[in-house]
């Protein structure tokens, strides 16, 4: 997970939710100097996963989540049930692909990894 929020706020959330346990790792907007856009957070996911960014798939709710996956080096997904504003058009952020639900994105990953 990598989120522009600070740690001070991300993790107790996520421990709440019982979901950091089982994230591979949480990188917050204040991990590094820099945040998203910018790559280094996502790279530093990737390495802390043990992973490279161009078997990754980020999938964002933001025009900024998608600039920082392409800056990157990943595919991405729009979550079209995330935070989303009016005024924001994900339309044009220039995603992979665009899900409605959770379960898109395992269909989108599986028509990818068969093709």
């Amino acid at each position: 997970m990598v989120t522009n929020k600070p740690a001070w706020l991300t993790e107790p959330l996520l421990q709440e939710l019982g979901l950091y346990e089982r994230a591979a790792v949480v990188v917050s907007g204040d991990t590094l100097n820099e945040r998203k856009p910018h790559p280094a957070p996502m790279l530093l996911a990737c390495e802390r996963a043990g992973s490279h960014a161009h078997e990754c798939l980020y999938v964002g709710d933001a025009k900024r989540d998608i600039e920082a996956g392409h800056n990157a080096g990943m595919a991405t997904l729009v979550a079209l049930f995330g935070y989303i504003g009016d005024e924001d058009d994900p339309h044009t952020w220039g995603a992979d692909a665009l899900v409605e639900t959770p379960g898109e994105i395992l269909g989108w990953l599986e028509r990818r990894v068969l093709f």
